[in-house]
């Protein structure tokens, strides 16, 4: 089992552009695991948690990068090194080739874009507040990417940004549109009338692509970080971004979208919401609406982008379990005549909020009687040493596969598509997909397949296509990711019908 490690002395690259490195070389015959780390204390200790740390690596400095291999053999652990080294030394010769001047500090950054008013930040937790200070004290907006940032620098942070009228997305934050420019992981949608104030992930994403195929589009989408309406955070920044959408002549109509306030901040919140002239949405999964709200409160991501896209055109708006009833009973009877069907659920979500909507949702109508279990791979767990799902799928076809060989009768996933995430994520999953139901077919077993898609038409990876994939992998593709929980929900608890799909008759 040979494990090898190479050291580039002084060689700093982006932790994204070492994911992707490290994602490519796992391909490779022979290689079982392989990762690239700049040699910070933090990766050190991923190095030891899963089992690629040498007395090699132990040596690199912070600014030193380490590439290591676990190969079935010397001659693929050399190649796989060989391999990593040639990236490397591509992407400089087109950085190179294109006269990249890449800044090493704030003040050369700076020098080259005087008039620049937002900073982006992807460094170890543990020095984020240290640069992300520095920009905030220069009056310079923070779009904070980095993660696992101790609690207390993010009150430091948002406390000092307030202090000085700037934003501090994040930390974690992932998505945010800017004036109609996305930042991060983004899909492409029209710059409008619509502000949203998120957590900064895939519900933002959800809600803005939701909103972009219903006509209108989107102003500003402020992350906050999942933190920010804790206790200790106090909502510093949701409550100074909805001050700000107040005062945006360009926003008409507010979103939020978020997981339950702490009970001190819930008080703030509405008093916040209750200030402004302009119609509010709020979508805070888990939360009931408190009497007397003056938002319209929803109960899905789904219904957030509706709610709020009939406010503004002034007529009423009702939700619904499903947009097509009809479609879907026929579906559901098409799916249900074909044979029993396993009564349990394994949803596999490359989007947080995504999954935590879904959980909530099979919770509150499947209960204790269907076992499922929604897993969210982007969390920390799943993404020790290797990308975000929404970059690389692997970790989620390794399950899937896995999946077709034990006992799940249903198989619920999402597709998170945009600028960022990776060119063509539906062939790899309808290809998984394929093959676990040949597997589970093999063993005298169904395993059906739905999902739901978030995108938008001018996506890069192209909407339609992506979703025609699915299709022809035999995967049923449904609207939004609330209808695709509801119907799967239908599919292990076939009794439901009679609540799900009412409005049929």
């Amino acid at each position: 089992m040979p494990i090898r490690t190479e050291i580039l002395s002084s060689f700093y690259q982006d932790s994204v552009v070492l994911m992707r490195i490290a994602s490519q070389i796992r391909t490779r015959p022979g290689v079982r695991e392989a990762a690239a780390f700049m040699g910070t204390p933090s990766n050190h200790g991923l190095l030891e948690q899963i089992g690629l740390a040498t007395p090699e690596s132990k040596e690199a400095r912070p600014n030193d990068l380490i590439l290591t291999v676990d190969a079935e053999s010397d001659p693929a652990a050399e190649g796989a090194l060989a391999a990593a080294k040639e990236l490397l030394a591509q992407r400089r010769q087109v950085s190179e080739s294109a006269a990249e001047v890449r800044p090493r500090t704030l003040e050369s950054a700076l020098r080259m874009l005087p008039n620049a008013n937002l900073v982006a930040i992807s460094v170890p937790g543990v020095y984020a507040k240290f640069e992300a200070m520095k920009a905030i004290k220069r009056g310079l907006h923070v779009f904070l990417f980095s993660d696992n940032v101790p609690l207390q620098d993010e009150i430091d942070l948002k406390t000092e940004a307030v202090k000085r009228g700037v934003l501090c997305m994040g930390p974690d934050c992932g998505t945010a549109y800017l004036n109609g420019v996305g930042v991060g992981f983004t899909n492409v949608v029209s710059r409008g009338r619509i502000g949203c104030v998120a957590a900064a992930g895939t519900g933002l994403q959800a809600v803005a692509s939701r909103i972009a195929a219903l006509g209108e589009g989107i102003s500003h989408g402020i992350g906050v970080g999942g933190r920010d309406l804790s206790a200790e955070v106090g909502g510093m920044m949701t409550l100074f971004a909805l001050e700000a959408l107040a005062d945006d002549p360009s926003t008409e109509a507010i979103v939020i979208i978020s997981k339950p306030p702490h009970a001190t901040v819930l008080p703030r919140l509405e008093a916040a919401m209750a200030k402004i002239r302009k119609p509010i949405v709020a979508c805070v999964l888990g939360a009931a609406a408190p009497p007397q709200s003056s938002a319209v409160w929803v109960e899905t991501l789904d219904q957030a982008a509706d709610a709020i896209v009939a406010l503004l055109a002034k007529r009423s708006w009702t939700p619904r379990t499903f947009g097509d009833p009809p479609a879907i009973r026929t579906r559901w009877e098409r799916l249900r005549s074909g044979g029993p069907i396993v009564r349990e659920v394994l949803g596999l979500y490359t989007g947080g909020t995504l999954a935590h909507e879904t959980h909530l949702l099979l919770e509150s109508l499947l209960g204790h009687e269907v076992p499922n279990q929604i897993l969210d791979l982007g969390d920390d767990q799943y993404t020790v040493g290797r990308p975000h799902p929404m970059i690389d799928p692997q970790t989620r076809t390794d399950m899937i596969l896995k999946a077709g060989r034990e006992k799940a009768g249903v198989l619920l996933v999402d597709l998170v598509l945009g600028r960022g995430s990776h060119p063509d994520p539906a062939e790899s999953l309808a290809a998984a997909v394929r093959q676990a139901s040949e597997t589970a077919k093999a063993a005298g077993r169904r395993l059906i397949a739905v999902a739901s898609v978030v995108g938008t038409a001018e996506d890069p990876q192209d909407l339609a296509r992506q979703v025609a994939q699915l299709e022809q992998a035999g995967i049923e593709v449904l609207p939004t990711n609330a209808e695709a929980a509801r119907f799967v929900a239908l599919l292990v608890k076939p009794e439901l019908a009679g609540m799900l799909l009412e409005e049929v008759r």
